[in-house]
């Protein structure tokens, strides 16, 4: 199916999915970013599905933010791919197709891998290695727990140290890009945990070894797991 005939799920309700953090709430972020993110981190953490409806109420009264916060949201989530705007039908998380996930997973694999090549710049920054082992540490933690809510969390600060330590505007702009065809491929690939781990401790070594070829390389080589690991699942099913 595409995305314009899978059928839409059952629309988000509030008790559908966990409250917003608090901290969120009482934080610099502007009412629309706290919507913008509840549905990215929504996504990673498998509360929201392709297809699903998002109702503009709900959304209203999850966040505790007014309509035209909910609307700015669901346009800049438009513009990053990840959610189908319709004038009848309102906002529903993007169901991609099969080509268009591969299509996309081409670009992030060059993205990834120069943004683990930029992060060498910091490797010898005592502060940004420290942060990077935690980053990983967190995520082994998360993973060994199995807790997604955790792993998500991790994984996020994972990438954004990174981002940090590349210390590229345009790369950190790309980032939601960069997730959107990871987040699809883990609703359907059952072992992109077990890539996710390997690939991530690969990533930290190349790093702080310095070596900006291998760590272009770790990069790359991740999200060619994915769609490798994509592709034999749906070799499988047919």
């Amino acid at each position: 199916m595409n995305a314009t005939t899978t059928p839409l799920a059952a629309s988000v309700r509030p008790a559908s999915i966990k409250k917003a953090p608090q901290r969120a709430r009482t934080g610099r972020l502007s009412a629309s970013d706290i919507v913008f993110r509840g549905v990215v981190r929504g996504l990673e953490s498998r509360q929201f599905v392709p297809g699903q409806r998002l109702v503009e109420a709900d959304l209203m009264a999850h966040f505790e933010v007014g309509r035209n916060s909910v609307r700015e949201a669901m346009q800049r989530l438009a513009a990053e791919g990840l959610v189908d705007l319709s004038r009848h039908k309102g906002a529903a998380i993007r169901v991609m197709t099969h080509e268009e996930v591969l299509d996309l997973l081409d670009i992030v694999e060059r993205i990834l891998g120069l943004l683990t090549r930029k992060a060498v710049r910091s490797a010898g920054d005592e502060q940004y290695v420290r942060e990077l082992k935690a980053a990983m540490q967190a995520l082994l933690t998360a993973d060994e727990q199995r807790d997604d809510a955790k792993f998500a969390s991790a994984r996020r600060y994972f990438y954004r140290t990174l981002l940090e330590m590349g210390g590229s505007c345009d790369l950190k702009r790309l980032f939601t890009t960069i997730h959107i065809p990871i987040i699809y491929a883990q609703q359907r690939v059952p072992a992109l945990q077990k890539i996710r781990m390997a690939d991530y401790t690969a990533i930290v070594e190349a790093v702080l070894s310095g070596d900006e070829d291998a760590a272009d390389r770790a990069g790359a080589k991740h999200v060619r797991n994915v769609r490798d690991a994509l592709l034999a699942k749906d070799n499988a099913a047919l």
